[in-house]
């Protein structure tokens, strides 16, 4: 079965365009609705150019429990299953968790735990990586709770730093990893929701991990999706 699938956004919606340009005929999901707090969001002319339905939810001076009900409505309407968040710059209500619970995930481009939490998006975390030396990043695919970048950890992906790099370099690099790891893990996460199973372990052998940025996309593609176990 093919899950019904929202996507949430409130910026360009670049990783909502890897998204829909994954699926397939009959594939684990489809995207039905493109969900954002912002009437300028590109991620919403991308839907509506796509045919799929989009909708504004305010957030911003409105009550927290009004946009949840509002939220949780346009979800059932739209009879959807999963939820996809591709820069999505608020914060999930809990009523909304609570009834997608390990049905929303969330990409985030850094190793989280660390460079995450409340103010953490952008270029934020890129500088943020690039000021403590780390010698990695790389993105975050997660299930989303009722905090920033806190729930379960479903895959990562290494990406090394270079000498030289600034936040708009390293955040380009970034963003290429994301847009082949999070339909990856779409795909698998509803295959296995459709099997009725939980998701098998994101497991790669050291040897597939990205060894250097100028690996092509779809040998890069290759690696992530042999290191899923299909449910």
């Amino acid at each position: 079965m093919t899950l019904r699938a929202a996507v949430f956004a409130s910026g360009g919606g670049t990783n909502l365009q890897a998204l829909l340009d994954n699926e397939t005929a009959g594939g684990p999901y489809r995207i039905e609705l493109i969900l954002s707090d912002r009437e300028d969001a590109g991620a919403l002319d991308r839907g509506r150019s796509a045919g799929r339905q989009a909708r504004v939810i305010p957030v911003r001076g409105r009550d927290a429990e009004q946009v949840a009900g509002e939220t949780v409505v346009a979800l059932q309407q739209a009879e959807i299953d999963v939820v996809f968040l591709a820069g999505y710059m608020r914060l999930i209500p809990a009523s909304v968790v609570g009834v997608f619970r390990r049905r929303i995930l969330n990409v985030h481009p850094a190793l989280l735990p660390s460079f995450g939490g409340k103010g953490m998006w952008g270029h934020h975390v890129h500088e943020a990586v690039l000021a403590s030396g780390a010698r990695f990043t790389g993105p975050t695919v997660h299930y989303v709770d009722e905090e920033y970048d806190s729930g379960s950890i479903l895959a990562q992906w290494p990406v090394p730093v270079r000498p030289g790099d600034d936040a708009d370099h390293l955040g380009a690099r970034v963003l290429r990893v994301e847009h082949v790891l999070y339909p990856a893990v779409a795909d698998h996460v509803c295959r296995a929701l459709d099997a009725g199973v939980e998701p098998a372990p994101f497991s790669p052998s050291a040897d597939v991990f990205l060894p250097a940025p100028d690996v092509s996309t779809d040998e890069l593609r290759r690696r992530i999706e042999s290191s899923f176990k299909r449910p």
